[in-house]
């Protein structure tokens, strides 16, 4: 299996644990290790640095294990419109439906249900939460149909920010590809921020693809297909969020 291995088990900080495993981040951490809600061999912890094997400790949150992974999973996927981006939602069918692997692996990020495009998914939960928060500085690049024609003025205001919920939209690159085509690339992800973008202009997005995550492109992958990333697309990956190990190739 493409995959690369995580460096050897080891005593660690828990809420270094917690979030390596997936649970949530280092500071979500302390906050439910100092709830009382973290059990290490089923005896309540809650001083935040205590350090525990991973091949010898039993971690639970609210009473549901935590499993530190030793086989860290990287891959990408095209998602269908019509699917959900989330481990679970009843009644629907969800992005971990589409990836056959014998462990569970998570979405960064989102991409909602009538978009497609790239998604990035892993079991590594450090790349989740540097990726996933607000603050991380990676581009995201789309390729958007509407119903209006994308006029040069259209272009320019979606270029310059919008205003949405009384804040503006950050400065985005936006080159049109056609009457009612552009490719836009954006350094936020606000909820369904490209649809309400059209929608301030006087449009509608009628298809929206996620064509580059950070790094990493969608390439030729069909709908519904995935794969594993390269060694050399992990490394950067691993260094754009700021984790600088050496990977195996």
């Amino acid at each position: 299996m493409n995959a690369q291995r995580a460096a050897g088990a080891f005593p660690m900080r828990l809420q270094k644990f917690l979030s390596r495993a997936g649970v949530c981040s280092r500071r979500r951490g302390e906050a439910l290790i100092a709830a009382g809600r973290v059990t290490v061999n089923g005896q309540v912890v809650t001083a935040p640095g205590t350090m525990v094997d991973p091949e010898m400790d039993r971690v639970a949150v609210d009473g549901r294990d935590a499993v530190l992974e030793t086989e860290l999973v990287y891959l990408i996927l095209h998602k269908p419109v019509g699917v959900v981006t989330s481990c679970r939602h009843p009644g629907q069918r969800v992005v971990t439906d589409l990836v056959d692997l014998p462990r569970r692996v998570f979405p960064v990020g989102r991409l909602d249900k009538d978009s497609s495009g790239l998604l990035l998914l892993t079991n590594d939960g450090r790349i989740h939460h540097r990726l996933s928060h607000p603050s991380f500085d990676h581009e995201k690049e789309y390729i958007v149909e509407v119903d209006i024609p994308v006029f040069d003025d259209v272009l320019r205001q979606l270029a310059e920010g919008i205003v949405l919920d009384g804040r503006r939209t950050r400065p985005a690159k936006v080159v049109g590809l056609g009457a009612s085509r552009f490719r836009i690339v954006l350094r936020e992800g606000r909820n369904r921020q490209i649809r309400r973008m059209v929608e301030a202009v006087g449009g509608r997005v009628k298809k929206l693809k996620r064509v580059r995550f950070a790094n990493l492109r969608l390439g030729k992958l069909k709908p519904g297909q995935w794969r594993f990333l390269t060694p050399g697309e992990t490394e950067r990956l691993l260094k754009a969020a700021g984790i600088f190990e050496k990977t195996l190739s």
